[in-house]
């Protein structure tokens, strides 16, 4: 079975790695036909798995800590997905107990609330925040993502170029985090919008999740790629 590493950085067509979507096997990647080599999205029908490249983007002045408190998800190896659930509370807080790991996936789906200003994404460890993803749809007549890392109250530099942004008021949407040794990726609806440089390197400390604001959340799913 090819292995993601090969998954990722293979440019043949035909072949691929894929995302598990269900407790079956053989699953697809996002837009993928079923029972056939899908694609990682943003790749052409029949292509390898590979993650185009990110942009530089930034993170924004909502301040850590404060998170619910945590139940238990699955670990590192493979898991079987934890089933759908709908009318999930907001602000919604789940504990990574083994941290984040190569290979993790984290599948959030919602719709944004007609009125939305932001909604926000934070992965965080401890007090500190190492992932806060916060898509802002009126800042100054503009949209925007922000991303950035908060380390010991200390806010870094914000990343925020971008070229698309997917969220849109009062629609349902998917998202998909995978963390690798070095990033995350995030897909939003199918399509690879943006890779995230680890500022937290020991990834075992990085055990929360919060997700909050102006969205309504239907699903919360973590497990782990072969």
């Amino acid at each position: 079975m090819m292995n993601l590493e090969d998954a990722l950085g293979s440019d043949q067509s035909g072949g691929g790695n894929v995302w598990p979507g269900q407790p079956s096997t053989n699953p697809t990647w996002p837009g993928g036909q079923a029972g056939g080599g899908g694609v990682w999205p943003g790749n052409q029908a029949g292509g390898a798995g590979v993650w185009p490249g990110g942009q530089a983007g930034g993170g924004g002045p909502s301040a850590p800590g404060g998170w619910p408190s945590p139940t238990v998800g699955p670990g590192p190896g493979p898991t079987i997905p934890v089933a759908a659930q709908t009318n999930l509370a907001i602000p919604f807080g789940k504990s990574l107990p083994n941290g984040v790991y190569d290979k993790l996936l984290i599948t959030i789906g919602g719709t944004i609330k007609p009125n939305a200003d932001k909604i926000t994404v934070d992965i965080g460890a401890s007090r500190d925040l190492a992932f806060h993803f916060n898509p802002r749809f009126n800042e100054e007549g503009k949209k925007v993502i922000v991303r950035n890392s908060c380390i010991n109250d200390k806010w870094g530099k914000e990343e925020r170029e971008l070229q698309h942004f997917p969220f849109v008021r009062g629609q349902p949407f998917e998202m998909k985090i995978l963390c690798t040794n070095r990033e995350f990726k995030v897909a939003v609806n199918n399509s690879h919008l943006l890779t995230y440089q680890h500022r937290i390197t020991n990834l075992r400390s990085i055990n929360s999740i919060r997700i909050y604001n102006d969205l309504t959340l239907s699903k919360f799913n973590m497990e782990t790629l072969p």
